[in-house]
C-alpha cells in the first residue's frame, strides 16, 4: 500500500496539536466494492474524504489495498487502517477531524457466510455501527447514511419489497444484524436529533467488484470451467443494481438529511438467475458449466425493489439495465483478467 496516504496504520494515529476544522466525509468500509466508488465520487467534488477500512481477509485483502491505492492518488483522501470495533481509533478520527457526514459501508458482509458466524456478524455490524453512532452523536455530525440490505425482507409475500413491511423475519445473522442497526440508528434520532438514512442495497454489481459475489464467480467461471451452483435450477430472481447507480443514491441520501428514513435503493427489475448467467455466457463467448442444487434456508426466492420512496426524496433513477451493465462489468473484467 502507498504509504503516502495513510494518517493512521494499524490503529497508530498521527498526533495532532489542534484539530482540523476542514469538513470532512467519512466512508467506513472505503476500500470495499461500494465504498472505493462512493468515496471516489466524493472526491471527484473536491471535498476531504477519509477513508477507514480493516483491509480484512474475507476476499482478497490485495483488492482492497489496490482500491486504496487508486484512492491515494487523491491530495484530499486519508486512508486509515483500522476497525470499527476500535472505539479508541474512532474517538482520535473524530477529535481530529471535523466529520461532518459518514457514510456508513463497512461490514461482515454475506447471507450464507453469516450461519455459524452470528458473534462474529453481530459484533462488527451492529456494535460497530454502536460505536461510529456514538462518535457520530459526540461530533454532532450533519448526516449518518447507513448501508442496509434488501436481505432484512427474508421470505415476505408483499411484493415488491417496501419500506412499510415489517422486515422482521430474518433468515440469517447478516440480515437480523443490519436490521439491528437500522433500530438502533432510530434511537439516536430520537435521543439525539441524529439526521439518519438507511439505504436497503439491492444486489449491486458492477465493475471492480467482490470476487465473492455471483457476477465476478460467473465470470472466472467462463474461463475456468468450474462448475456453478445454481439453485433451484436458476429459478430464483434477484434485483441486480449497477453501482454507479448505486453510487448516485449514497451520495443524494449524503447530501439530503431526512430526519429519521429507510430507503431500499434498488433497480426495481428482478432477474432469473437462468437469464443473469446466459447474459454473461453471451458476453464472455463461453458456457459455464452449473448444476441444479436446492436453495439453502437462509435465502429468500427474490429480492424486488418498489424505489418509489428513493425517487420521491433522493431523486433516485436508475438508468443502467442488466444488459447494459453487465456488459460493462465484462468489459472491465476482460481488462482486468488480460483476456
Amino acid at each position: 500500500m502507498n504509504a503516502s496516504v495513510l494518517r493512521v496504520f494499524l490503529g497508530q494515529a498521527e498526533s495532532t496539536d489542534a484539530k482540523d476544522n476542514r469538513m470532512t466525509d467519512l466512508v467506513t468500509g472505503g476500500a470495499g466494492f461500494i465504498g472505493r466508488h462512493v468515496a471516489e465520487a466524493l472526491l471527484k467534488r473536491g471535498g476531504d474524504v477519509i477513508v477507514l477500512d480493516n483491509f480484512n481477509d474475507f476476499y482478497d485483502p490485495a483488492i482492497k489495498v489496490h482500491n486504496a491505492d487508486a484512492l491515494g492518488q487523491y491530495s484530499n483522501c486519508t486512508v486509515i487502517k483500522g476497525d470499527i470495533r476500535d472505539v479508541d481509533l474512532l474517538n482520535r478520527i473524530f477529535s481530529e477531524r471535523r466529520i461532518t457526514r459518514v457514510a456508513h459501508l463497512a461490514a461482515m458482509a454475506g447471507v450464507r457466510e453469516s450461519v455459524g458466524q452470528t458473534r462474529l456478524y453481530m459484533d462488527v455490524n451492529l456494535t460497530g455501527t454502536m460505536n461510529l453512532l456514538e462518535a457520530g452523536a459526540s461530533a454532532d455530525i450533519d448526516q449518518f447514511v447507513l448501508a442496509s440490505t434488501s436481505s432484512v425482507y427474508g421470505k415476505t409475500e408483499i411484493l415488491p419489497f417496501v419500506e412499510t413491511d415489517s422486515a422482521d423475519r430474518p433468515l440469517a445473522a447478516y440480515p437480523a444484524s443490519k436490521r439491528a442497526a437500522e433500530l438502533l440508528a432510530h434511537s439516536y434520532h430520537n435521543l439525539v436529533g441524529m439526521q439518519v438514512t438507511a439505504l436497503r442495497f439491492f444486489n449491486v454489481y458492477g465493475p471492480a467488484g467482490r470476487p465473492d459475489m455471483m457476477p465476478w464467480r460467473l465470470m472466472d467461471a467462463t474461463q475456468s470451467g468450474e462448475t456453478i451452483k445454481l439453485f433451484n435450477g436458476g429459478e430464483i430472481h434477484r434485483d441486480w443494481t449497477y453501482i454507479a447507480d448505486t453510487v448516485r443514491g449514497v451520495l443524494a441520501a449524503l447530501d439530503k438529511p431526512l430526519g429519521y428514513e429507510v430507503i431500499n435503493l434498488g433497480c426495481g427489475a428482478p432477474i432469473s438467475l437462468k437469464d443473469f448467467v446466459a447474459i454473461i455466457e453471451q458476453n464472455a463467448g463461453n458456457r459455464i458449466n452449473t448444476v441444479q442444487v436446492p436453495t439453502p434456508p437462509s435465502d429468500p426466492p427474490i429480492t424486488f425493489c418498489d424505489n418509489s420512496k428513493a425517487r420521491e426524496l433522493l431523486g433516485f433513477a436508475p438508468a443502467v439495465s442488466i444488459r447494459e451493465g453487465l456488459r460493462q462489468t465484462w468489459d472491465w473484467y476482460r481488462d482486468f483478467r488480460g483476456i
